[in-house]
């Protein structure tokens, strides 16, 4: 990841937009690969994009992968049929079921800049008559190192709790709603506490890159949470934004610290 963010930094280039200039300094920085067919997007076209609504965004990972990390607010579609996994795309088909308007603006991404899943999609969607493909290249790895908050859905969740002995869960209500029912080994760490957790062991401070996973009452205040964690230098952390009572059905559930879970030490 510190080469990755080096070379980024010695690639910044100033990237002129139809309606700004995007500043020189790494959120405005692209690979600038030369003979592309597609352009790409900077960090912090990526947020301008996301926040505006103003083009469909599709995580062109595997369905799973997308399930435990995502970039929030995008989508994702199935596996192509009959392509090997080592040459993964996702399958145009569903998109254009999604998306029937082939001029409609869509931005791909996937796992960084080694990654060509989102060049091979890309590829398909210009052949499938698509005119407005670009790519955020940089991918989830640059994402999470520059902005942080990744997003984790019901699927992503089980994956993690059955098979993740590390991961760290963070419930982010108050201490009342946590004494009453949560998942067991989850450390209650509301917003506020940030702070305070980084020195009572509430928080993983030994290993910065431990999977950290927020819930909360309701998807906000798991946001709010995921991105104050995500700020003081954690950088594998992830957000549930689904149904509280879902979430504690399906992991399980009980008093508040009374077993041991995926993360507890």
């Amino acid at each position: 990841m510190h080469r990755l963010l080096a070379g980024l930094v010695a690639a910044m280039l100033i990237v002129t937009t139809a309606s700004a200039q995007v500043p020189l300094n790494i959120f405005g920085a692209t690979l600038q690969e030369a003979n592309q067919k597609t352009a790409e997007v900077s960090t912090e076209e990526l947020k301008q994009i996301l926040a505006s609504g103003s083009a469909v965004v599709f995580d062109a990972r595997p369905p799973m992968e997308y399930a435990v990390s995502h970039i929030p607010g995008a989508r994702n579609v199935a596996q192509k049929p009959d392509t090997p996994i080592s040459l993964y795309v996702s399958d145009v088909a569903e998109i254009e079921r999604q998306l029937p308007d082939h001029s409609a603006a869509i931005v791909l991404y996937c796992n960084g800049p080694f990654c060509g899943k989102s060049k091979r999609l890309s590829e398909e969607l210009l052949a499938a008559g698509y005119t407005n493909v670009r790519r955020y290249q940089l991918g989830a790895p640059t994402w999470r190192a520059l902005v942080g908050t990744m997003q984790i859905e019901q699927e992503g969740l089980q994956y993690v709790i059955d098979g993740d002995r590390t991961a760290w869960f963070l419930d982010a209500r108050s201490a009342d709603e946590f004494a009453s029912g949560s998942l067991s080994g989850a450390r209650n760490v509301p917003a506020a506490e940030v702070v305070a957790a980084k020195d009572d062991g509430r928080l993983p401070m030994e290993d910065h890159n431990t999977r950290v996973v927020v819930f909360g009452a309701n998807p906000e205040q798991a946001r709010k949470a995921a991105d104050v964690v995500a700020a003081n230098a954690f950088h594998n952390v992830t957000f549930y934004a689904g149904p509280i009572d879902g979430f504690l059905q399906m992991a399980g559930a009980g008093e508040a610290g009374t077993a041991e879970a995926p993360g507890a030490r």
